[in-house]
């Protein structure tokens, strides 16, 4: 498994392996003492409680409730002491923070296939910057199969027919390596890979390196448009389906009262099933399913493709086009059209 240049998997690489680290170390530690205190007290007791004749009647021991509550309570003490600290971990690594990098992971027999916002793509390689938040969005298109990286402590499940995140912020340049932690089938042992972390210059010299065909945004916009998706979701007017624009990230009534949350397993779902959820105001049937059209990488651009054209606010928007112009050119714009128009009125011919 090594390679050069490649670190040990045993270094904690993430900010979150560290805290892994010492709740595992204080695991081991109470297992060492509570081992050696059970040992101690069974060798302790068989030696002063021995049968010392052959009509040796040992006195009647009663039992104490003070022991048998201390020895109870503690270890339930310690026992509470690593289920919260545990819970802690695990919740904060299922809060990606706001300005956490997107990338994105399918998992198919038997690679890891990697998109990054840019338009990127790579196979069986991820490469994040140094000191920066990632989120990574992790998907399958046949199996179970799961995402781990030893030196980050951190593992996820990647199950067919919905998303998984998981977060981290790698703290050391290096390689590390990616396996696939669930058995997935013949080619099991072959499904791994390599993480690098580059300093931030490196990481950005390596994103203008890459051959991209566009940003994730602009791919789902063009398969939007081949879809014929924009015949029906109109931007600008009201269309036979919902109008995407500002949906991401907000909620919006269904045909059944409830209120949801448009998000990227929402959106996977619609675009798989139509009429699993309808938006009030709206008919079932209308929109065809393209279940088996549209691979897990395709649904990723769309939905990459809808939050470019929501809220500014929603986590992980990109924009599709080229961006915005700036509120200086808009004042520059109109001031020479204020001018053209002066200019025309003074020299305009009176009737």
């Amino acid at each position: 498994w090594s390679r050069a240049g490649s670190s040990a998997d045993g270094e904690a690489a993430a900010t979150n392996a560290v805290a892994v680290d010492h709740l595992y170390l204080f695991t081991v530690l109470v297992t060492v003492v509570m081992t050696a205190l059970i040992f101690t007290l069974v060798f302790t007791f068989a030696i002063k409680f021995r049968r010392r004749s052959e009509g040796y009647v040992p006195p009647l021991i009663h039992g104490s409730t003070a022991l048998e509550l201390t020895w109870s309570f503690i270890p339930f003490l310690v026992m509470l002491v690593m289920f919260f600290w545990g819970a802690k971990i695990y919740f904060d690594n299922g809060k990606p923070p706001s300005n956490a990098l997107d990338i994105y992971v399918v998992g198919k027999q038997w690679m890891w296939k990697v998109q990054y916002p840019g338009g990127q793509h790579e196979i069986n390689e991820l490469h994040v910057p140094v000191n920066r938040p990632i989120k990574l969005t992790l998907a399958s298109e046949d199996v179970i199969h799961s995402f781990f990286v030893p030196a980050f402590r951190l593992k996820r499940d990647v199950v067919p027919g919905r998303y998984n995140s998981m977060w981290f912020v790698a703290t050391k340049p290096g390689r590390y390596h990616l396996f696939c932690a669930e058995f997935c089938g013949t080619e099991h042992s072959g499904m791994i890979g390599w993480v690098t972390v580059l300093p931030e210059d490196q990481y950005q010299n390596w994103l203008s390196g890459g051959s991209a065909t566009g940003t994730m945004a602009e791919q789902g916009e063009k398969l939007f448009t081949q879809l014929g998706c924009a015949t029906c979701h109109l931007m600008d007017a009201q269309g036979r389906c919902p109008n995407l624009r500002g949906l991401y990230g907000t909620k919006h009534v269904m045909a059944d009262g409830q209120a949801l949350l448009a998000d990227d397993a929402y959106i996977r779902e619609s675009i798989l099933n139509p009429n699993a959820k309808i938006t009030a105001g709206y008919k079932p049937d209308v929109m065809p399913t393209f279940q088996g059209q549209v691979n897990e990488e395709g649904l990723l651009q769309l939905i990459a493709y809808v939050k470019s054209i929501g809220p500014k606010n929603a986590p992980g928007a990109q924009p599709a086009g080229g961006s915005a112009p700036a509120p200086k050119a808009k004042l520059v714009k109109a001031a020479g059209i204020l001018q053209l128009v002066l200019l025309w009125r003074v020299h305009a011919p009176k009737c």
